[in-house]
């Protein structure tokens, strides 16, 4: 028993190890593979990830290996079929990097491979804990922990940053509406529109407005897109919509102000609703108040009683 058990921690960590450095280490792309990496880079238009690159690019010895580290992150989730579209398009909306983010997640998975024994070592010198297979499983437990970390974090500001980008297309929709009604064309109203404002949020919808323009394609069909990489499904819908409605302009007004009601009387109830969950959070804290107040104002009398 005392052989075996330094045998299976050894040979636990060696796959470990073995597994990280296979991950990581570069290897020969399959046709499939490299059918899919220019189909994704078509997909998302080569000038844009060329100006994207060259924003994102860094400088120094830790930039260079973090961008090795997603790149060849990136190929094996490729390689394996991961797609993660839903991830993908929370990171889109953020305006972050696939790669960076990856590498991201493998780095702090590996700082809690260091983390977990060190943590260890803290409880171990305090005198709790003596068995050598807690180290393994709190630097597994720590790993993952740290790998899913930055998940939540997009996801959250994904979500904060959704919301924003709903409510600037209900007011672009009422813009676009007026135009209409000021006896503009479909195509110059939308692009009208998103012109009126700097905003990040009127910046994608224009530059998906002007891609459409060099493409070829019809500037509903980018809206569609463009709702479809950040997992809008309001932008989708108008995509639908307008598609149906293009050529009459009179459908295209009433469709648009209706769709801008409809968005804002949502909105309208998502504030109403979180209102109500932070006025109930108030009033449960006030409730927990006035318990304590009350334990407070007993506990002396009761403590006189029980001694008597």
């Amino acid at each position: 028993m005392n052989l075996t058990l330094p045998v299976v921690i050894g040979a636990v960590l060696g796959l470990g190890i073995f597994v990280l450095v296979r991950a990581l280490m570069p290897s020969r792309r399959s046709a499939v593979a490299t059918v899919a990496r220019i189909d994704a880079m078509r997909a998302r238009g080569a000038a844009y990830e060329s100006s994207h690159r060259t924003q994102e690019q860094d400088t120094g010895r830790l930039a260079g290996v973090r961008s090795g580290v997603g790149r060849r992150v990136a190929d094996f989730y490729l390689q394996q079929g991961w797609e993660q579209r839903s991830l993908r398009a929370d990171l889109a909306v953020l305006d972050r990097s696939w790669e960076k983010f990856l590498a991201t997640k493998v780095l702090l998975a590996v700082a809690g491979l260091f983390f977990g024994p060190f943590l260890f070592a803290i409880v171990w010198t305090l005198g709790f804990g003596s068995s050598p297979i807690i180290p393994v499983w709190m630097a597994l437990l720590c790993a993952a922990l740290f790998f899913f970390l930055p998940d939540l974090e997009v996801r959250r500001d994904a979500a904060d940053k959704r919301r924003d980008l709903r409510r600037v297309i209900g007011a672009y929709l009422d813009l676009v509406s007026m135009s209409l009604a000021g006896g503009r064309g479909l195509p110059e109203a939308l692009m009208a529109a998103a012109e009126i404002s700097d905003g990040w949020a009127t910046q994608r919808i224009r530059n998906a407005l002007a891609d459409a323009r060099i493409t070829g394609i019809s500037q509903w069909q980018a809206l569609g897109s463009l709702g479809e990489r950040l997992g809008v499904e309001e932008l989708k819908d108008l995509s639908a919509s307008l598609a149906l409605v293009a050529d009459d302009g009179a459908k295209v007004r009433e469709s648009l102000a209706s769709r801008a009601e409809t968005m804002r009387h949502r909105e309208l109830a998502e504030i109403e609703g979180s209102a109500g969950e932070k006025s109930q959070s108030m009033l449960v804290a006030q409730l927990l108040l006035c318990a304590g107040f009350l334990v407070f104002l007993i506990f002396p009398a009761a403590m006189r009683v029980f001694q008597v």
